[in-house]
């Protein structure tokens, strides 16, 4: 093979992007759909529209008219809880439900059901399970987490590897089996703060012990690719990290598939962007994930091949790792997909069998919470009342990676073939004679003897999904309203929340006389009914199985409550879960919250807080003292080499951004600027420029931060080294400086908010911009005298 043809197998590209010339043109190794495209644009395609895109790009793939090469491509997908980006396919509970089941047989079974209905539509290669340990029930990924408890992760990783892709010595990678893809390697469920792509401070034993539980038990299995997490391992991106991808996974793990990077997850290791990142591969990176810059990314790695950046045995052995589990699938001899013999069984496509299992595996996972006056089981002849925004909300039951990334501009319409919550209790209370209503804001003619309210998070998913507070009054106040309207009626009530995490619920628990931890169900709602109703003879149907995998928080702090703790105090602990035999009585919880709400102060200004201010712009003051503006959020000096911005995480994904000065004595600086002039800001006050900063180098000379600059004169200014008083090298320092100093002159010349300087190589990271009127009690405060 040439470098051009080794290089391309390298390269995955995304669909919404990647036209069949291109993949004809270049040969790429594989290819994948995001979780907000699908063939054709057409977010509805059905499975044979599927089919139809896998044979064209496979076509192109082994066109060797203009690359020389005949390699088949390969089609990847996130195929997150079933096949979740299809139009109509069966969608299973999310993996949080699925570890209270604490069914493995179950989890494996529900892996051989997506690789046949992922097989059905010509895809080869599936990016699960994740196996991620969710330390932080802030992290918006916590649903994708089977437990806080490694070994129940350890135990379904192997399970469900097994499901997808069969039993090595007994049907591995044969018939309807896809590849399966263990992720995201390493630590991405331990970030601080359960920051989304953050950093996971951590020493080496807990990373392997805790969240390296689910891979030994994958690779034992025979996954046969591993995608490299987003986060940082005390400081250090694991994209670039040759220790954790080479000489631990590969050599001491005896690895021997490929490992796969995350979406552009390239572009955060330093010295790379999205267009070139030697380094990443030079660390272990077998296939970059490049959906929009892959032309540029694969001509830059060639040219870094044929000069000796990237040495020409690191690209033999990413090609040797990707053709060994080509030829292990079998692509070399399977026809083009749509004549594969797996693909001629439409009928796995949503079967009857795949939706009864999914019935089976909501059963399963649902917790009991409270069952106060045994209110549960309800019998289906009585008048029943369902409210809330979940009752009849597919899109909330199904949570984010459902037909679209986040989930959020789902509709009932785009779930053709499931079954809200009260749609499966209207089927069983109809059939027994009983009487159902449904009424979202718990409006009702005649009292009815029940009320089932359905209510929870709305949908999201990674980056979207984190947040800064348990209290799920904060983001939802009426659902409480709705159930205390219905207590004070004397209404026998039964929650079931629907989250993708504990959540901290004490004032919703104590106008419930039930409660049901329902999690993320999916496309099966009916399953809920199964187990709340009675049948039409007054008999149980199913009881309670499930068991807590994450501990319930007992007050709105709990961020971090996993079993094994110092001073764990969860209000249920793991493995809680009561049945129709237990008769615990939860008495009245404290419903006084520890954590202070964040002010909303009239007289603050944000400026960069998770977003930049419409107007705002980042960029740099160059040489000549021309502003350079960035558009996006990564950006170079205009001399390409001087300073570098690239983003960083602070409580959000991507709320902060990290200025590098890579030369010394350079005269460009970084620069928090304004389209429109700045004298209008202060209005006269004395106001303070508050944010969080972060040195993760040593300071050998001081970094400059200036306020309300002309060009490189700045009303007031501070220079921070390693002695400064309060702060902390490696950690975010709040920093407030006044702004109201008195130089008229230069207030009026103000084109520039915040500039920084650096006369020596550092880097600076920065986030929470805002003008404020009164500092932070904790802020280091630069007054003008």
């Amino acid at each position: 093979m040439t470098v051009e043809q080794k290089v391309a197998q390298m390269i995955q590209p995304e669909i919404g992007y990647l036209t069949v010339e291109q993949m004809r043109t270049y040969g790429f190794g594989s290819y994948l759909n995001g979780g907000n495209t699908a063939p054709y644009g057409n977010k509805q395609a059905d499975r044979n529209t599927w089919l139809r895109y896998a044979d064209e790009m496979h076509q192109a793939s082994i066109d060797d008219s203009i690359d020389g090469s005949s390699i088949p491509t390969m089609w990847g997908t996130d195929a997150m809880h079933g096949h979740s980006n299809v139009f109509g396919a069966t969608l299973f509970p999310h993996n949080i439900g699925l570890g209270a089941t604490r069914n493995p047989e179950l989890i494996k079974m529900i892996g051989e059901a997506t690789a046949k209905e992922v097989a059905a539509t010509g895809i080869e290669w599936s990016f699960s399970p994740t196996v991620a340990v969710a330390r932080d029930d802030r992290w918006g990924r916590a649903y994708e987490s089977y437990s806080e408890d490694p070994e129940v992760v350890k135990q379904y990783a192997k399970a469900v590897v097994e499901g997808i892709q069969g039993t090595v010595g007994k049907d591995f990678l044969k018939g309807y089996h896809r590849i399966a893809t263990a992720k995201h390697f390493i630590g991405d469920g331990g970030t601080t703060a359960g920051i989304d792509r953050g950093d996971t401070r951590v020493d080496e034993a807990e990373l392997r012990d805790i969240h390296g539980a689910g891979y030994f038990s994958a690779l034992e299995a025979g996954v046969q690719s591993v995608m490299a997490s987003f986060n940082s391992w005390n400081g250090t991106r694991v994209h670039g990290h040759k220790y954790l991808l080479t000489d631990v996974l590969k050599n001491q793990m005896g690895f021997d598939g490929f490992v796969i990077s995350d979406w552009n997850a390239h572009k955060f290791v330093d010295g790379c962007d999205l267009e070139q990142c030697a380094a990443a591969i030079n660390a272990g990176i077998d296939v970059l994930m490049a959906p929009e810059h892959f032309e540029a990314l694969y001509k830059n790695t060639v040219a870094q091949v044929k000069s000796g950046v990237i040495p020409q045995a690191r690209i033999d052995d990413a090609v040797t790792r990707i053709l060994r589990v080509k030829v292990r699938w079998g692509l070399f001899e399977r026809n083009k997909p749509s004549l594969r013999p797996e693909t001629q069984h439409a009928e796995w496509f949503n079967a009857k069998q795949h939706r009864e299992l999914g019935a089976q595996a909501v059963r399963e996972s649902l917790v009991l919470l409270k069952n106060n006056k045994q209110v549960l089981p309800i019998s289906p002849k009585a008048n029943i009342l369902v409210a809330g925004k979940g009752a009849h909300n597919i899109a909330m039951q199904a949570g984010g990676w459902s037909v679209s990334w986040q989930g959020t501009d789902n509709t009932n319409a785009d779930f053709p073939n499931a079954t809200s919550i009260y749609e499966g209790i209207e089927q069983q209370v109809v059939a027994a004679g009983g009487s159902v209503t449904l009424s979202e804001d718990g409006s009702f003619d005649e009292k009815p003897d029940v009320a089932i309210v359905v209510f929870g998070e709305q949908p999201y998913a990674e980056w979207f999904g984190d947040i800064q507070s348990l209290d799920f009054g904060q983001v939802d106040s009426e659902s409480y309203a709705l159930l205390k309207q219905l207590n004070d009626q004397g209404i026998p009530t039964v929650s079931v929340f629907l989250s993708g995490r504990p959540l901290w619920v004490n004032k919703e628990l104590n106008v419930s006389d039930a409660f049901v931890a329902a999690w993320l169900p999916g496309s099966e709602g009916q399953g809920v009914a199964d187990v709340i109703l009675r049948d039409a003879n007054g008999a149980i149907q199913h009881d309670f199985k499930g068991k807590l995998s994450f501990s319930w928080p007992k007050y709105d702090d709990q961020f971090t409550l996993n079993r094994y703790d110092d001073n764990y105090d969860p209000l249920f602990p793991y493995g809680y879960g009561l049945t129709y035999e237990s008769e615990q009585h939860i008495g009245l919880l404290n419903e006084e919250k520890r954590l202070a709400d964040n002010p909303s102060e009239s007289n603050s200004v944000p400026l960069f807080v998770r977003n930049l201010a419409k107007g705002w712009y980042w960029g740099f003051a160059e040489v000549n003292n021309a502003l350079t503006p960035i558009s996006g959020p990564s950006g170079t000096s205009a001399d390409k080499q001087s300073v570098t911005m690239q983003s960083v995480n602070l409580a959000y994904q991507e709320d902060g951004r990290r200025f590098v000065w890579h030369k010394a004595n350079t005269s460009v600086a970084a620069i928090l600027a304004r389209e429109e002039p700045l004298e209008s800001l202060t209005n006269g006050e004395a106001r303070f420029l508050q944010a969080k900063v972060r040195f993760s180098d040593n300071l050998s000379e001081p970094v400059r931060l200036g306020v309300l600059c002309h060009q490189q004169q700045c009303t007031n200014a501070v220079q921070l080294r390693e002695s400064t008083p309060q702060l902390k090298l490696g950690d975010w320092n709040t920093l407030a400086i006044e702004t109201g100093c008195d130089n008229s002159n230069l207030n009026q010349k103000a084109s520039i908010m915040l500039r920084l300087d650096s006369s020596a190589q550092a880097s600076l990271s920065i986030a929470d911009v805002a003008l404020v009127s009164k500092p932070s009690e904790q802020a280091l405060t630069v007054p003008c005298n």
